[in-house]
């Protein structure tokens, strides 16, 4: 499954993401085959999926609103209280700086006394040692815990777990909001007064948020966590001291030798363990060494290990439910921060992001989900990979079952759980809406109900999911057969297509999200240039009615997501070296220049890159950025390899390389020193071939789904289908003036 993801809340993380969820992609080579999830009904030009009972799991938002939490230290960990609220309203001074520096006590906390702590500003506590607080793997650039950007909190609030000593008092990543700190001789109190993001694309709200909590840190080690004001619903609470690392042997199971494979991929020996009762160790030991991180010889190798419940009629490797895979998975590149670093990266419901080797062990940690610890007996296979060209994917052990016993869930419900219970190691509870949806079950669902017979699909919901950002990946088979875009089609089968399907949303946008509104209210905040509301004026001079035009960010996401279906994959060969020109959104330094804007003279691409403005001075001044708000047309590159131009019909265009800021002109535009590399379309086609079908031949006319997701047994609201319609028909009017009306587009679900 190869996935790309939209826009950067930031210019600077513009990409990196984006390639992250790229380079995760990579890990799944020729996913399972979707399936329906719901029930499919036509109104109008929207079609309805009302998802089955349960399809998404289940919501459990955030219920300790005005109720103050204790936890109380014993010797094997924490027992919790839920009680009336305790709030100090006297938060002492405000602090800048995250690093607290106790006078006039110590901490105790995860086995040690603590004369210091970090404050991470989105609602957590971290305790770092001296000689660890420059390590960036589990703390964010502001100094608290960490999480991935795109990390569901449900799952999120698992891999803390052994990561870095920490109390997670509100964790919710991009909240923003000063934070006040308080000593006394007895206990420190720290008080966050954050909002959640709001007037961006990726934002639920046009407006700050209120959000008052409270840590409190005896020097009995006691620890107090009140919330007095909280708008938002969704977050990881709890503490998480280090775990005592009391291992009990489970399992170890022998492997039969496969003499052919190479020596780190041929597994002879499975050993199963549990940590302190809470989580899973899986060892793979092969019979040579494996291949430790740093070593380029890891990229494209996979260790998996599947686990279904015994009987389930899912013990093989060709159906993965109801039971859960673990992967270890050798990339070239880390875009988790890492820079080019080969390493592994793990992937599976509750694994753990850590992954150990030594000599010719991997070990693999997590916690498993209710369905496996309830099970008993379970069924454990074991397979790895190497690229399809070096051999593919070999089983090793077919399905041996073992009972997984003693292993019990680190979660527990903190509004009703009383101080009898427990104690418990580590205590935790993620707050977080529905679960998100596999993108393959949403191409299918539609498909085997509708037929074969969408290029494109956009998902709109009345319900949120567990996502921090409003708005969406997008993913999909390729479908078309169109060579010469630095990628080709794939996996048609598991997106239920014969090969028309091409791309899609991987989830659904909520309906209250900023991006599904007609426009910002009237009376929404201006924000920075990223924001819609920078340039209502701008805009609104040039509409007959003195507004911006209507769904402009349903519009920068629909355009971005499917442009992504050809874009921005390419590289081009100049004097003898292969330059990439993204890799997934067109580099910031590309001059991506729109032939056909969607509402302004100057646009930069939808895909990235800029508009740039030679000084000849060895300075270039960016006309436009990389970020796609307002929405944005495509550029010659982008039409040429979507089949629409021809290559005579692309102009040269360059290539900004190392690029330092020197400053703004006097309209506001930044300016950079560069090296200007020049490009060609040739120098492209030298490295991807020629874009087939070519200009003549091409396709022409295109169709979008427009579907709206719906809990089981109800009806979308008339604000989604009135919301969704317009949408619709924006997208239609977005697709023929960013075309040069050399496409068409239709949203016909019949």
């Amino acid at each position: 499954m190869k996935r790309t993801h939209g826009p950067l809340p930031s210019r600077d993380a513009f990409v990196l993401a984006s390639l992250l969820i790229a380079t995760l992609s990579f890990a799944q080579i020729a996913p399972p085959e979707g399936h329906s999830i719901g029930r499919i009904s036509v109104n109008g030009d929207l079609i309805v999926m009302e998802l089955d009972a349960g399809a998404l799991g289940q919501a459990n938002l955030f219920d300790l609103d005005g109720r103050t939490l204790r936890f109380l230290p014993e010797a094997s960990g924490y027992r919790v209280e839920n009680t009336a609220l305790q709030w100090d309203s006297d938060f002492g001074p405000q602090r800048s700086d995250p690093n607290v520096v106790l006078r006039d006590f110590t901490f105790p906390f995860s086995g040690k006394n603590w004369s210091s702590f970090l404050i991470g500003p989105a609602g957590s506590l971290s305790f770092v040692s001296p000689e660890n607080s420059t390590d960036t793997n589990h703390r964010d650039r502001n100094n608290g815990v960490s999480i991935g950007r795109f990390d569901a909190l449900e799952e999120a609030a698992g891999k803390l777990i052994n990561t870095v000593p920490a109390i997670c008092v509100f964790l919710k990543p991009r909240m923003k909001g000063p934070y006040y700190v308080k000593e006394l001789n007895d206990r420190a109190l720290v008080t966050w007064d954050l909002t959640e993001p709001y007037g961006n694309i990726q934002d639920f709200t046009w407006y700050k948020t209120v959000n008052r909590f409270q840590a409190v840190l005896h020097r009995d080690g006691s620890i107090d966590l009140s919330y007095q004001q909280l708008a938002a619903k969704d977050a990881i609470v709890g503490v998480y001291p280090i775990l005592n690392d009391k291992e009990k042997e489970l399992a170890t199971i022998a492997v039969d030798p496969h003499p052919s494979l190479p020596e780190n991929l041929d597994v002879r020996r499975l050993s199963l363990r549990t940590l302190d009762g809470v989580l899973l160790r899986v060892t793979l030991e092969t019979r040579g060494s494996i291949k430790p991180e740093g070593d380029r010889e890891l990229d494209g190798i996979a260790y998996r290990v599947f686990f279904n419940p015994h009987n389930s009629g899912s013990g093989s490797t060709e159906s993965r439910e109801p039971g859960v895979t673990w992967t270890a998975r050798g990339v070239m590149r880390d875009w988790t921060g890492g820079g080019d670093r080969p390493r592994y990266i793990t992937f599976g419901k509750g694994v753990a992001h850590k992954v150990e080797t030594s000599g010719n062990t991997i070990t693999l940690e997590g916690v498993l989900p209710p369905a496996l610890i309830g099970a008993g007996l379970v069924d454990v296979a074991v397979e790895t990979e190497t690229e399809k060209r070096q051999g593919g994917t070999v089983q090793l052990l077919s399905p041996h079952s073992v009972h997984l016993s003693g292993i019990r869930s680190p979660e527990i419900h903190l509004s009703s759980v009383t101080r009898k219970d427990g104690p418990f190691p580590l205590a935790y509870e993620s707050f977080h809406y529905l679960a998100l949806p596999n993108d393959r079950d949403l191409s299918c669902t539609v498909i085997k109900a509708l037929g074969d017979k969408f290029d494109f699909l956009a998902y709109y919901s009345d319900f949120r999911i567990d996502n921090q950002e409003a708005g969406t990946p997008s993913d999909g088979p390729k479908g078309g057969n169109v060579t010469g875009t630095g990628e080709n089609q794939h996996d048609l089968e598991a997106y239920c297509t014969a090969g028309r399907f091409q791309w899609e949303y991987v989830q659904p946008v909520y309906v209250g999200a900023n991006q599904m509104q007609e426009r910002p209210p009237d009376d929404a905040p201006v924000g920075g240039d990223h924001d819609i509301t920078f340039y209502l004026h701008q805009l609104g001079e040039r509409s007959p009615d003195g507004k911006l035009l209507p769904y402009n960010y349903a519009m920068s996401q629909l355009g971005h997501e499917m442009g992504h279906r050809w874009a921005a994959f390419v590289s081009a060969r100049v004097n003898g070296e292969t330059v990439s020109l993204g890799p997934v959104h067109w580099a910031q330094g590309l001059q991506a220049v729109v032939p056909f804007p969607y509402q302004r003279p100057t646009e930069a691409s939808a895909m990235g890159g800029g508009v740039w403005q030679d000084n000849f001075d060895g300075t270039f001044t960016q006309l436009d950025d990389d970020y796609y708000v307002p929405a944005t047309g495509y550029s010659y590159l982008d039409l040429y390899l979507m089949g629409l131009i021809s290559p005579a019909e692309v102009p040269d265009f360059f290539l900004l390389k190392n690029l330092v800021s020197v400053g703004k002109d006097a309209n506001g535009h930044r300016v950079f020193k560069a090296e200007r590399m020049k490009v060609t379309i040739q120098d492209v086609i030298a490295v991807e071939g020629p874009r087939l079908p070519d200009v003549d031949h091409s396709q022409r006319k295109f169709n979008t789904g427009i579907v709206l997701m719906v809990e089981h047994g109800r009806d979308p609201s008339p604000e989604l289908l009135e919301r969704a319609n317009d949408i619709g028909k924006r997208w239609i009017d977005y697709w023929q003036t960013t075309t040069g009306h050399r496409a068409s587009m239709t949203v016909n679900p019949r």
